[in-house]
């Protein structure tokens, strides 16, 4: 078993700084704050790693919104997902969309960037194509410090569902 609080920093940082998207410096940061004892869990590891996220900058908070990838985007149909991303849109069934449902997708994640300026972020693992599509029309209508705070939910959410396969709870 994985234990976090037994590694070094490269280890840790090789482990879980792909946890929050392309962003290590949450991990790098944790690790330096020095992990607590419970750190060895999931739900531990994400308290240490959010109290890194929460306080930083609106800036590296908008470049961490910005490192997620759309849903069924272009990086999808390149095949250019992290592994990670790769298995949750797969897992929604977004990896097999209708020609109808691609064209729904676009547009939604065309409105929505132009809209806030970043991509839609919704942790999709265990949610329905239809949920994901509601939520996405749902969100749209909303103002952007409203979505700017929702989608760092959702990025949260995302990093517990991502320890969760790789530590236990």
């Amino acid at each position: 078993m994985m234990r976090p609080t037994q590694m070094d920093r490269a280890a840790f940082v090789a482990a879980f700084g792909d946890v929050f998207e392309h962003s290590a410096w949450i991990a790098e940061g944790a690790f330096d704050a020095g992990l607590p004892p419970d750190a060895d869990s999931a739900s531990g590891l994400h308290r240490a790693m959010v109290a890194q996220l929460r306080p930083a900058p609106r800036e590296a908070k908008l470049a961490l919104i910005r490192a997620h990838p759309d849903l069924a985007g272009r990086l999808a149909a390149a095949g250019r997902l992290t592994a990670d991303s790769a298995r949750e849109q797969a897992s929604a069934g977004l990896d097999m969309l209708t020609d109808a449902e691609r064209e729904r997708f676009t547009a939604l994640n065309g409105a929505y960037t132009t809209r806030f300026g970043f991509p839609f972020i919704l942790a999709v693992k265990g949610r329905s194509k239809a949920e994901i599509l509601e939520a996405f029309e749902r969100r749209v209508a909303h103002d952007a410090e409203t979505e700017f705070e929702t989608a760092l939910a959702e990025i949260e959410r995302i990093a517990l569902l991502r320890l969760s396969d790789r530590l236990p709870a």
